[in-house]
């Protein structure tokens, strides 16, 4: 990615109770067209490889939510927390921090689904959503409001069991290459994520940056209701479901977001949730 330079940078949040952390690529000396919101789990430079190439023309702010990659915003664990609505107002505040207007939001699965539920309160900031696979349950879904229900959340329980250190950030890419998650991957695209992905130890060990008891957290706490969300947005919204194993629960209710006027869906046929990292090119055309 030697062909476009990456500034890492990290931006006051006071209200949210410490820093956030980007990546900030293409011309610095042109505003900001774009800010993307990574998936649970993951980190802004997990994306490089499939956003880069949209730097020789566009500003993109790439984003490390709380408890994920570099960023300085503590993790709250607190058994009350019951949505991602805290994840929602960490991106608003740095839209506001930033003073950015006219930006595209985009995301990937959970960092799609904050993106729709900041927007309509920056509306006045934001062009157009791109949501590529966004955690949406169904309009009948019923919050999660005990923790006890992590128990019986298959999800949850696969991200306590996450091995969370290794005695290198080889052994990471080693344990990690072809298999789950990745194993639709590239290698540069899974270099990224261990980059921020994992941190040192005192012991000179690394963990994951995002521990799984914040990834369970997040998997638990999936509850944030956006169809009020697409309400109180007139820009438009164009939104990718994956084929397989898709996270977008929109089916028996698209008729209605259609008929908004606004609201493109689009199915691509035989990608799974992590359809970014298997059509990084539908991914940048979309954007561009």
């Amino acid at each position: 990615m030697s062909e476009f330079q990456v500034r890492s940078r990290r931006v006051g949040l006071p209200s949210r109770g410490g820093e956030s952390a980007l990546l900030d690529i293409g011309p610095p000396e042109r505003p900001v067209d774009l800010v993307f919101s990574h998936a649970n789990g993951f980190n802004a430079r997990t994306y490089l490889s499939i956003l880069g190439p949209l730097a020789a023309t566009r500003r993109i702010l790439m984003v490390d939510q709380r408890g994920h990659g570099q960023s300085g915003l503590a993790a709250d664990l607190s058994p009350d927390r019951a949505s991602w609505q805290d994840l929602a107002d960490d991106l608003i505040a740095l839209l506001e921090a930033e003073d950015l207007r006219n930006v595209v939001l985009s995301g990937h699965s959970m960092g799609a689904a904050i993106s729709l539920v900041a927007a309509p309160d920056v509306s006045e900031r934001v062009s157009g959503l791109v949501l590529f696979d966004p955690v949406i349950m169904g309009p009948d879904f019923k919050p999660v409001t005990s923790p006890e229900a992590g128990e019986t959340n298959p999800m949850v329980q696969a991200a306590l069991r996450r091995r969370s250190t290794f005695p290198s950030r080889a052994d990471v890419i080693q344990a990690y290459t072809g298999r789950g998650a990745f194993r639709s991957w590239t290698p540069t695209m899974l270099a990224d994520y261990v980059t921020d992905g994992v941190r040192e130890t005192a012991t000179g060990e690394v963990e994951l940056t995002c521990l799984p008891a914040w990834e369970a957290s997040n998997f638990n706490t999936a509850n944030l209701g956006p169809w009020s969300a697409f309400a109180g947005i007139s820009a438009p919204i164009r939104l990718f479901k994956a084929d397989v194993g898709s996270t977008c629960r929109t089916d028996g209710h698209e008729d209605k977001l259609l008929a908004r006027g606004n609201v493109k869906i689009e199915t691509v046929h035989g990608s799974s949730h992590f359809l970014p990292m298997e059509r990084p090119d539908l991914v940048r055309a979309a954007l561009s």
